[in-house]
């Protein structure tokens, strides 16, 4: 495998450094329908980290984001399966390199912060660094988005650990152990919450380093949609702390169901002590069926667990079977030194 060399310029800080090995770093961009901005970010990443590998994922776009993309020096793959987590997908199963970065194709993240996102993972040995956006005005950074971002960051936060404050980032570097151990199955936007996840659930070393986030130029338009890629989020989380975390998930629902048992059971019990007698038969028949519920659902969680538990083992030796990130320098005489 390929080493990562960085120069130290003269009078250049640690934390700005220069990728000397081409090939050895890849930008990766998923765009749709970017024509007025992929330019823009194609030259400024270049000029941020000039010996990088520069792809552009076009994801069945309609207009001219292909050509221009290839017109300001990126390569650019096709894929025709709408939704950004099938470009990501094609990016991560296409690209040989040692680092990777993902970044969106529409002008909001700083290009200049990449060397020093790049370095930080490499000094530390990192599998993952997530650039934490910043808003640097409101129509940055829609009120909406902020709002579902801190939801979603916290309920995601006190089931696999609070180590992000921003999970939906799309400005990301990783190690090529993360990228080749990652099974994608996200389609959409909800890409971002399975990386993070990912990473969370197989404890990676892992930071977040806060990152200016840019408004998007006039005439530019947002693939968001706040409520149904809201959904999509809603609906992965839900799925993913099903399968990765179901002593949780159904011990939920044990207690959820328990406790309907015993509401509608006090009604139908405080009689019988009195009387001997049920007068609410259905009421009863209905509180016994909720508590059986209760105690399946327990099962299932136990069960699930001891599938779970085998099927990360088998991940966490995949993602180990991949050697990690590490920091190759070069020395004022030309020597290495890791």
């Amino acid at each position: 495998m390929n080493k990562t060399d960085l120069i130290e310029k003269p009078g250049m800080a640690m934390s700005q450094p220069v990728l000397r090995q081409a090939g050895s770093l890849a930008v990766m961009i998923p765009c749709l329908n970017e024509e007025m901005t992929i330019g823009t970010v194609v030259r400024d990443f270049r000029a941020a980290l000039p010996e990088a590998r520069i792809v552009v994922c076009d994801n069945a776009s309609t207009d001219r984001t292909a050509e221009v993309a290839e017109a300001a020096g990126a390569e650019v793959i096709y894929e025709d399966m709408p939704g950004k987590g099938n470009a990501i997908r094609r990016l991560f199963s296409d690209i040989e390199a040692d680092i990777y970065l993902m970044v969106d194709g529409d002008a909001t993240y700083e290009a200049s912060l990449a060397p020093v996102l790049v370095d930080h993972l490499l000094k530390r040995r990192l599998d993952m660094v997530c650039a934490k956006r910043v808003a640097t005005g409101q129509a940055a950074y829609r009120k909406g988005h902020v709002l579902g971002n801190r939801m979603f960051s916290g309920i995601v936060a006190r089931v696999f650990g609070r180590r992000f404050e921003d999970i939906l980032t799309g400005y990301r570097v990783f190690s090529r152990r993360f990228v080749k151990s990652f099974p994608i199955l996200s389609e959409g936007f909800e890409i971002e919450t399975e990386l993070t996840i990912h990473a969370l659930e197989l404890n990676m070393p892992v930071a977040e380093i806060a990152s200016t986030y840019i408004e998007r130029p006039e005439g530019s338009d947002s693939k968001l949609n706040t409520f149904s890629d809201g959904l999509k989020i809603t609906k992965l989380i839900v799925k993913l702390i099903k399968d990765e975390r179901p002593m949780t998930f159904f011990g939920g629902l044990f207690i959820l169901f328990a406790a309907m048992s015993v509401v509608l059971a006090i009604p139908v019990v405080l009689p019988i002590m009195e009387t001997g007698l049920v007068p609410r038969l259905p009421t009863a028949v209905l509180s016994s069926a909720c508590m059986l519920l209760s105690f399946l659902f327990l099962a299932c969680g136990f069960i699930l667990d001891s599938v779970t538990r085998g099927r990360r083992e088998r991940k966490r030796i995949s993602y180990l079977s991949i050697a990690g990130p590490a920091t190759i320098r070069v020395d004022a005489d030309g020597g290495k030194r890791q």
